[in-house]
């Protein structure tokens, strides 16, 4: 929508925005700035209901004398008892297209008072508007558009903000978005492009551009550290696999009360064929974006760099291969020991992402010391079946770590439901021959089973959080801020939880 998007303390704007709750008329203080009543006679049009991201439309009679601007939006903010800050991501993405429509470079936005109404920080409702117009105007999808597809012209967007919190929030949630636009960008790139050698590179272009460090175990390291996952899921492919490691150190803050890291691990799988276990029909089609948990792990370690900036250490793994097929592929029946010593009987090579996160969960495990770890991952069919697109499966059993997710996605706006762990889930993924299945031919409780199986990997004493994103990392339609296409579910979330670190 925006080619940029700026924050200014001062100036004038093209269009004035105020909000209107449902059911309810303009509060005093969007009525002190109508100049000649058409604001308050556009509130009270039919079309002006006041439901959360309805935006209706209105100008001053020519010749009105202080004007505030020469074009009014009205925003619905919904139900004046039910309005949160989060509320600001759909009704700032709402007026951000019609700005664009309207070709408008400029916006004022005047609604201290409606926070105030509703009780709402001024500062976090920022958050969420930056949040909603940066997200909206991610680009991603022209990026590959070629020659015979004009380019529209995208505008520059000053956001006149006289108040100070209001203000320093939007700055922030634009901030937060450009890290989830960059792991939307890499959701989108194709696998010609998108290999495991250029997701290796993306990390190393973010640890140089940010101060991260970066190591990327590959060929000889992969099977000096017993990487057994990685080493048979990839080995197929020409793309070779590789465990990226990124390490964000604070730098001129006390350190935080325990120098142990929160470990965030991402499924980067850049392409899934489903290897000998072939997926049927069309069902390889979006299989690049089998990718998406490592990339919302570049996306939050972006934020965490350059936004977050928190006192704990963070280290981020991402366990990266591509499924393909070949005289070298993995295959069913075959038995797979991993460094903790765990055996794995693979029954179905389409369940390919449990095998390469359980080396970097036995990896952060074992080398990281770790404070607590939080997987993302498009990790089963289930999920989506259990939960659609309105929320994430999240299995953790640790309650601290759980209220800390949840009160993030509270904040980030990206929903996690809890599913249950169960030894019972866990016998559920036993092998007559080894000591697990890697897929249980019976389909109960099938995304349970991948968090069940990935549990065998994680050691009892570490919290753990894992979150299948398999139903919330693509959008099917436009909504909120979002087209249809990738969201970057997760770097939002994840820059929250590390936010009070």
């Amino acid at each position: 929508m925006f080619q940029s998007i700026r924050v200014s303390a001062k100036g004038g704007a093209q269009a004035l925005v105020v909000g209107q709750f449902k059911g309810e008329g303009l509060d005093a203080a969007a009525r002190r700035l109508d100049a000649d009543g058409s604001l308050v006679a556009a509130s009270r049009r039919p079309d002006a209901t006041g439901e959360l991201g309805v935006v209706v439309e209105s100008a001053p009679a020519p010749g009105a004398k202080k004007a505030p601007a020469e074009r009014y939006f009205i925003v619905g903010l919904g139900e004046r008892g039910s309005f949160a800050p989060g509320s600001m991501r759909t009704a700032a993405a709402s007026v951000g297209r019609r700005l664009a429509g309207a070709k408008l470079t400029s916006v004022s936005f005047a609604l201290g008072s409606s926070f105030d109404a509703a009780k709402a920080d001024a500062e976090e409702c920022g958050a969420a508007a930056g949040e909603g117009l940066g997200l909206l105007s991610w680009d991603g999808d022209r990026a590959f558009k070629g020659s015979a597809t004009p380019d529209p012209k995208r505008g520059r967007l000053t956001i006149v903000a006289d108040d100070a919190r209001f203000r320093a929030g939007l700055g922030e949630g634009l901030a937060l978005a450009e890290s989830a636009n960059l792991c939307r960008t890499l959701s989108q790139t194709p696998p010609n492009i998108a290999t495991t050698s250029f997701m290796a590179a993306q990390a190393r272009k973010l640890a140089r551009a940010t101060g991260l460090r970066c190591t990327v175990l590959e060929g000889d390291a992969l099977v000096r550290e017993k990487l057994t996952g990685l080493i048979n899921v990839g080995k197929a492919s020409e793309n070779k696999p590789c465990l990226i490691r990124l390490e964000y150190r604070p730098r001129g803050k006390p350190p935080a009360r325990a120098s142990k890291p929160a470990v965030l691990i991402g499924k980067t799988m850049t392409y899934d064929t489903g290897g000998l276990s072939l997926k049927i029909n069309n069902g390889m089609v979006g299989m690049k974006r089998d990718k998406d948990g490592g990339c919302a792990v570049l996306g939050a370690m972006h934020a965490i760099a350059t936004v977050v900036k928190p006192r704990r250490p963070v280290v981020a793994l991402l366990a990266c291969a591509e499924n393909s097929i070949s005289d070298e592929a993995y295959r069913p029946d075959d038995i797979l020991t991993y460094r903790n010593g765990v055996s794995v009987e693979v029954t179905n090579t389409d369940a390919e992402g449990r095998l390469v996160l359980a080396d970097a969960l036995c990896w952060a495990c074992e080398k990281e010391n770790p404070a607590y770890i939080v997987d993302l991952a498009t990790l089963t069919g289930g999920v989506v079946v259990a939960l659609g697109s309105t929320f994430c499966g999240m299995f953790c059993e640790d309650d601290k770590l759980r209220g800390r997710v949840e009160e993030a996605a509270k904040a980030s706006g990206e929903r996690v439901w809890r599913l249950p762990m169960h030894d019972e889930y866990r016998e559920l993924m036993k092998s007559p021959v080894a000591d697990i299945l890697n897929s249980n031919p019976n389909r109960k409780a099938h995304p349970i089973q991948g968090a069940a199986f990935l549990s065998y990997f994680v050691e009892p004493k570490v919290p753990w959080c894992h979150l299948d994103i398999a139903g919330v990392h693509v959008a099917e339609k436009i909504t909120g801020p979002f087209i249809e296409g990738p969201t970057g579910w997760g770097v939002r979330l994840l820059a929250r939880l590390l936010e009070d670190e």
